[in-house]
């Protein structure tokens, strides 16, 4: 059997630095709940918490930490802006890129009286005109703009930079999903002037499946998605006003957190920028060889400047299902085919139904295994 190869980072990223490990497994040790108890434990567990939740307000120039709310990953954080934010006779716009955890959200939203309207992505690029998008805002009272930086299927980056300086000249919020960014691309919220900004643990921050956060601006209260214990306030049957308590209720995922934290101290240590370039020289080395192959058709755009670590492509009279079962079971190299849980994406550049086969490298890949991998889609052309 040969040997390993995982190009499925979008979906989560593999493997995870070693101190991701090691700090996961000190928290599932250390055997308390934070912000349920005055003890020694307790308190080393609620530390541990606020500890990350500094982290990421740091690596992302948040400001004030009690603005970043977790949630079990970015899904979460989107229904809870969606849901927490929204009433009927709202308006949002939004883009044709969009991945389900926001389309499907939005979808329910409509049957409630909110008013959704997508603009659609250039049918090569997958990117979306900043043009475009102001000119729908204004075609109406508009409450929200919610726009995807980074498409999970062809890696198409969109022109989010002064958006939020536009909204809010207009009185528009901004809510970005930065599920593919958060991470692997330099995110500055009081430059983007963001209101809400969602993304996961598990990709690009390097951390454990199961954590996620929503950054909410202020100014910005939202009704909470779940209601129940805070460990504060117990006196109250309603939640606490106050952020971040009033977003988060439950027991934390605490080595998932420990986890992420230990993640975040990794990418400071390497730098978002030399992650991000390490990329780019990954896409440069896959589109160059992928083009050169017969019958490879790629999605997205040219430049690895206006993309992210995802390449979609299809081969000429091959199903995609078809080419992942061989690359698994023939090559051992795990990507994703299909929709990529984005059917309007895929509606946008015209590979609906039968999706594609999308690879994803990422930080800890190499050269030699796209090699690998570009060997292996050479032969499978040269079967068809």
């Amino acid at each position: 059997m040969k040997e390993p190869i995982y190009l499925d980072n979008a979906a989560t990223s593999y493997p995870k630095p070693e101190g991701v490990y090691l700090a996961v497994e000190q928290a599932l040790r250390m055997g308390a709940s934070p912000g349920r108890g005055g003890y020694q434990k307790a308190l080393s567990a609620e530390r541990l918490v606020f500890e990350t939740r500094e982290s990421l307000a740091e690596l992302f120039n948040a400001g004030d930490s009690e603005r970043i709310i977790f949630t079990a990953n970015a899904t979460t954080a989107i229904n809870q802006a969606l849901f927490g934010l929204l009433k009927k006779g709202d308006r949002v716009v939004t883009t044709s890129i969009e991945h389900n955890a926001v389309t499907r959200p939005l979808r329910a939203l409509q049957d409630r009286g909110i008013e959704v309207v997508k603009v659609a992505a250039d049918p090569v690029s997958g990117i979306v005109s900043a043009v475009a998008l102001q000119e729908a805002c204004l075609a109406a009272k508009t409450t929200l703009l919610l726009v995807n930086h980074c498409s999970n299927v062809f890696g198409s980056l969109q022109p989010i930079e002064g958006l939020g300086h536009w909204c809010h000249q207009h009185g528009i919020l901004f809510l970005v999903d930065g599920s593919q960014s958060a991470g692997s691309f330099p995110v500055d919220f009081q430059a983007l002037e963001v209101d809400l900004f969602a993304a996961p643990g598990h990709k690009s921050l390097l951390g454990p499946q199961g954590t996620g956060f929503l950054y909410v601006d202020k100014g910005l209260a939202l009704t909470p998605l779940i209601y129940g214990g805070t460990g504060a306030n117990s006196h109250s049957d309603l939640p606490p006003e106050e952020l971040p308590e009033r977003l988060e209720c439950g027991t934390f995922n605490l080595p998932g957190l420990a986890g992420l934290n230990a993640a975040i101290a990794f990418i400071n240590d390497i730098g978002v920028g030399k992650i991000r370039q390490h990329e780019v020289q990954l896409l440069d080395y896959l589109l160059q060889g992928l083009r050169q192959i017969d019958g490879v058709i790629l999605y997205g755009p040219d430049s690895t400047e206006l993309r992210g670590s995802a390449v979609s492509f299809n081969l000429k009279q091959r199903d995609p299902a078809e080419v992942g079962f061989i690359l698994d079971q023939e090559e051992n190299i795990g990507v994703r085919v299909g929709l990529q849980c984005a059917p309007d994406a895929h509606r946008s550049l015209g590979t609906y139904p039968q999706g594609t086969v999308r690879v994803s490298p990422g930080y800890f890949n190499t050269e030699a295994e796209l090699k690998r991998f570009i060997q292996a889609i050479q032969r499978i052309a040269q079967q068809a």
